[in-house]
């Protein structure tokens, strides 16, 4: 990840909740909100605890960081982006291919993409 800096702050991750622009998929939901900094940008991941134990939350975080990780050059700079697990998705089911299917069409439709 050499443009992206992971958002680790608590009050980061609520000024991106509160005013950014919300895209959905199938399995994730993306958090969107220009960051001011033209030259990287900053990723968050979050799975709630109700979702499932440790070893599932962190099956889905390196799930989702692979993703955007092989996304990354095709994204444009400049963004702050939070990923969040859908309550509604079965987390047992997740694979790498449905994961990385739903980040690009929410790179898609949020128009991040350089292609």
């Amino acid at each position: 990840m050499k443009n992206t800096k992971m958002l680790k702050k608590n009050y980061e991750f609520k000024e991106v909740l509160a005013s950014g622009k919300c895209f959905s998929g199938k399995n994730i939901i993306a958090f969107i909100k220009k960051n001011g900094q033209h030259n990287q940008n900053f990723l968050g991941l979050a799975i709630s605890t109700k979702i499932c134990k440790a070893v599932g939350r962190n099956r889905l975080k390196r799930l989702i960081r692979e993703s955007y990780f092989l996304n990354e050059k095709d994204i444009m700079l400049g963004y702050s982006i939070i990923i969040l697990w859908n309550k509604r998705a079965d987390y047992k089911k997740a694979n790498f291919w449905e994961i990385n299917k739903d980040m690009y069409d929410i790179l898609n439709k949020s128009k991040l993409l350089l292609k």
